[in-house]
């Protein structure tokens, strides 16, 4: 009976988890498309790379829900049992509190496992990933960002604007203004433009125009105007310092790189801290799905009779849950600043755990209804007892 009660209680539990993660994680990841769509309308990018670029950023928000979709789903889960009395029925048959928190707490374990392994390898894989499809964006650049008659802005203070297409792939009525180093604005016009690839990289060759260079350090000067009948532009100057940085950042490594991470590196006077918060954030995150389990079973796993609201052990359950979270938050802050908080960051979801399943387990002994059998217990000799021939004090 208990190993069929564990398996339904865990079918129930993983249902409504799996509902909420997908619901909150579309949610969020819609709402990320919609602040990516300037990707298409305004940079002129395909849908199918639009997508597959959005969808890389779903494993690090898969690894950011679902601990908070573990513990809506055991609140869930627990309330609704305990509606239905199946909680109460448990209870009366004997199971101990550890019996019908057992199913929750595999559950979670399985959440930790696969947060863990998000963190430790998909998230970084996905995100270098990521900058690749930048890279390729970049390198392609005037091919598909710019369209006849619009003007297109990849990044601030760079524009380009094209009259037409030739069907041989020629650019016509050339336009490129630069203005991202405010101490010298460049602006080219030529006629037409051709793309150039080979293994050194992407140039724009342009035909027949103008180069007008204002230095504004000599404004006096005036704009200089230089004809040309052929220049030559490297598209890598356009893309911006970090999609052509060969090194990757804190959030693109793996495990054995963040490890390693020493001074040899040109980023370690800069991101030693971000480094070291980034390491010991994947290592403690997976821990916070055991913690939220062990807090609700603490507060809502013994069985209550139907009349009695549970709304606000719910609501005590959510908010220590909230507060531990952005303890643990704050904690890896710390660590950016002084290596000496990481302690911190183990210390709160493991101290959280043992005090959970110390309040838990304390809970499971019988509690005193009322004050008559308060002192009933403390008072022996008052209990009144029937004889053969009448009642009698003992």
């Amino acid at each position: 009976m208990t190993t069929l009660f564990g398996r339904y209680m865990f079918r129930q539990a993983a249902n409504a988890f799996l509902v909420i993660l997908l619901t909150l994680t579309s949610v969020v990841w819609l709402a990320t498309v919609l602040k990516e769509l300037n990707l298409i309308t305004s940079q002129g990018q395909g849908i199918v790379l639009f997508l597959q670029m959005t969808i890389l950023s779903l494993p690090s928000l898969i690894a950011l829900i679902a601990p908070n979709a573990v513990l809506m789903a055991s609140l869930y889960t627990l309330d609704r049992m305990n509606g239905d009395s199946e909680l109460i029925v448990m209870t009366a048959a004997g199971a101990p509190v550890w019996r019908i928190g057992a199913p929750l707490i595999v559950l979670a374990a399985m959440v930790s496992v696969g947060i863990l392994v998000i963190n430790l390898f998909v998230t970084p894989a996905s995100l270098r990933e990521l900058r690749t499809f930048i890279t390729q964006v970049r390198a392609d650049l005037i091919s598909q960002v710019l369209q006849p008659g619009r003007f297109s802005s990849p990044e601030n203070g760079l524009t380009f604007h094209i009259r037409d297409r030739a069907p041989s792939g020629e650019l016509l009525g050339l336009l490129v203004h630069d203005e991202r180093d405010p101490k010298q604005v460049m602006s080219y016009l030529a006629e037409r433009g051709r793309i150039i690839n080979n293994d050194d990289g992407s140039y724009l060759v342009m035909f027949d125009g103008y180069v007008q260079r204002l230095d504004a350090e000599n404004a006096d000067k005036g704009v200089q105007i230089v004809a040309f009948d052929q220049n030559m532009l490297d598209l890598s100057e356009f893309a911006p310092k970090e999609a052509t940085d060969k090194e990757y950042r804190p959030r693109e490594q793996y495990l054995g790189d963040l490890i390693n991470f020493g001074p040899d590196s040109k980023y370690y006077a800069a991101y030693a801290g971000h480094v070291r918060s980034e390491l010991h954030e994947r290592l403690s995150t997976p821990l916070y799905p055991l913690v939220f389990i062990f807090v609700v079973i603490a507060l809502l796993a013994h069985a209550r009779t139907t009349r009695e609201s549970r709304w606000g052990q719910i609501v005590t359950a959510f908010g220590i849950a909230v507060g531990l979270r952005v303890a643990g938050i704050t904690a890896n802050n710390l660590v950016t600043l002084n290596a000496w908080a990481t302690p911190l960051v183990y210390l709160i979801p493991v101290g959280a755990i043992l005090i959970a399943a110390y309040l838990a387990h304390v809970r499971m002994s019988p509690e005193l209804r009322s004050k008559l059998s308060f002192e009933l217990r403390l008072k022996p000799k008052n209990i009144m007892i029937w004889a053969g021939r009448g009642m009698r004090t003992t």
